[in-house]
């Protein structure tokens, strides 16, 4: 019996071309050894399986050979490495120094590869720092770290600095591909997308994975048997959701919901699963987007038909119900519930909005009979050419016995009670945001009203019925709106456009917030539909209005030259 091999050191590249998902790294390696333009010092960078050991090692083998040597030659003599994890003392650095002065038997350089450089200690990096930045001409650095903020900058500063990327799903899966052929295993394409997706953008952990479902399935690798294995909630789980969701049927998604979290499933795992769908169901909307799905061809197709039966003013707010129970799920003292109540509402938005909001109670006859309660017939209002409409008095009607059960509207008199129903406050922001709605509608111009004037005026005019608005803010009892507004007087950057500059910030705000009304107003009163505002804050005017006791006291004298008159009669202090 042979030994087995796992498939990351089985199928570890032996060339460039070999490594996956690195072209641009790789070109730029090649194209530097032919063109004799290799730097002395590399650092690789990059997240965690995505192949940096492994081009170190492609590099120095390929630095030393003159294409006549044996192509298995691996010039294990002219190559080290070192593990900075285990030894990263100045002890391991300084014997390293120590090594380089002597130039290689075999071969034309000596090659350094110090994988997890990150790990040495700042008194080892101080003593590599005087070799690498004058390296003998025999020598070649090659630093590899997944955490390159952690290398000092003066190390850094003296390496030539390449950026391994992860690996995407696509490549992964194609690779993935490659070698189950090699190996002789069917495999369906979104079992092998599933692995890929799993890895995370590292291509050995996609291959330690593939080992893994392999030894579960065998030589048949399905979608059900990989998600199985991998604990993974299956494409099939989130279509069956959405079905009921858009059917209403709560009750089956409880029992669904129910089921998932029996197979031993997080809720929260479910939920963002939920969320992603409900996204890539979006994105199926668009034929440009439609690239941004990642998945097998064969559930591209479920995808694509089932956002055919969506819309996406239902998908926008799914997601929106979806991210907020996500965002809620880990300072929930009742998850479970949480998830359940968003689960209602998921299959509640696309309730007949006469389910959601009855205008009132349509009761069957049938329930009043067998409740004995007399029926009340309900007449239309009598009117006369001089009175206003009378309302009958109700009147009783006998049962009588109907072949088929008939609906009636149950109208009960209404006691006349003074109501305790509680105000709304102008400040809720209900009604904050329906009166930004009214304000916004009011500010739309249709396409009919393209040929709205937009008479040309001077100036005087504009400040004119800018005085006129602010008198007219001060008389509604709107001081602060008011005030801010005399701050600045209003300019014309052009015909079109008023600039106006305010001290802070907190100006500004208030002004954009209120400027609807203003601007509805000043496009009627100068008859130009096309005035718009710009309003930026000038942080030098703060000083104008941060005044000192003696200002404040100047100004009063400025609008009363009574109250000097007053400060002297009294002797007052400021």
């Amino acid at each position: 019996m042979e030994p087995f091999i796992v498939s990351a050191l089985k199928y570890r590249p032996q060339t460039f071309e070999d490594v996956v998902g690195q072209s641009a790294i790789t070109n730029t390696l090649k194209n530097a050894i032919d063109q004799n333009h290799l730097a002395q010092a590399l650092l690789f960078t990059g997240p965690r399986g995505v192949g940096k050991t492994t081009c170190a090692r492609i590099l120095a083998k390929m630095i030393n050979s003159d294409g006549t040597n044996n192509e298995n030659e691996d010039f294990a003599f002219n190559i080290f490495e070192l593990d900075a994890a285990s030894n990263n003392s100045v002890d391991d650095i300084r014997s390293l120094t120590e090594q380089v002065r002597i130039p290689p038997q075999v071969g034309s350089y000596k090659v350094y590869i110090i994988d997890e450089v990150h790990m040495l200690t700042a008194s080892a990096f101080n003593a590599f720092l005087k070799t690498l930045e004058e390296p003998p001409k025999h020598c070649i650095f090659i630093l590899a770290t997944t955490e390159k903020h952690k290398i000092i900058p003066t190390i850094l500063s003296r390496c030539q600095i390449f950026d391994f990327k992860r690996i995407n799903v696509t490549d992964a899966k194609n690779y993935l591909k490659v070698i189950a052929k090699e190996q002789g295993i069917t495999a369906e394409d979104d079992a092998l997308h599933i692995i890929a997706q799993k890895a995370d953008g590292a291509m050995r952990d996609a291959l330690s994975i593939f080992d893994r479902v392999v030894s579960f399935s065998g030589k048949e690798l399905t979608r059900k048997a990989v998600t199985e294995n991998l604990n993974v909630l299956d494409y099939d789980t989130f279509f069956e959701a959405t079905n009921l969701i858009l059917s209403n049927k709560i009750p089956d998604l409880l029992l669904h919901f129910n089921q998932i979290l029996s197979k031993g499933f997080d809720g929260h795992h479910f939920i963002t699963g939920l969320a992603s769908h409900f996204r890539d169901l979006l994105v199926c909307k668009t034929p440009q987007t439609i690239e941004l799905l990642e998945v097998g061809e064969d559930t591209k197709a479920a995808y694509k038909t089932q956002s055919e039966s969506t819309s996406q003013a239902f998908l926008i707010h799914a997601i929106e119900l979806a991210n907020d129970c996500d965002l809620k799920y880990k300072t929930s003292k009742n998850q479970r519930l949480l998830v359940e109540l968003c689960l209602m509402q998921l299959a509640s938005i696309t309730f007949d909005g006469e389910k959601k909001k009855p205008s009132g109670f349509i009761i069957p006859a049938s329930y009043f009979r067998s409740k004995n309660i007399p029926e009340v017939k309900v007449t239309p209002p009598v009117t006369t050419p001089t009175q206003k409409p009378i309302k009958e008095t109700p009147k009783v009607v006998e049962k009588v016995e109907e072949p088929k059960a008939t609906y009636l509207k149950k109208e009960l008199p209404t006691p006349i009670i003074k109501s305790t129903q509680r105000p709304t406050s102008g400040l809720s922001l209900s009604s904050i945001r329906k009166k930004k709605e009214h304000q916004i509608k009011l500010m739309e111009v249709t396409v009919d009203e393209e040929d709205l004037p937009n008479d040309p005026f001077t100036l005087e005019t504009l400040i004119k019925f800018w005085n006129i608005f602010v008198t007219k803010l001060e008389a509604d009892g709107k001081y602060n709106l008011a005030a801010i507004l005399q701050i600045d007087t209003p300019k014309l950057i052009n015909e079109n456009t008023i600039r106006l500059e305010f001290p802070n910030t907190t100006n500004k705000i208030e002004v954009e917030r209120q400027q609807f009304e203003l601007l509805q107003y000043l496009r009627k009163s100068v008859n130009n539909f096309s005035l718009t505002l710009d309003i930026s804050v000038n942080e030098t005017l703060e000083k104008q209005y941060a005044y000192t006791p003696e200002d404040k006291y100047q100004k009063l004298v400025e609008k009363n030259k009574h109250v000097e008159l007053l400060r002297k009669t009294f002797d007052l202090d400021l």
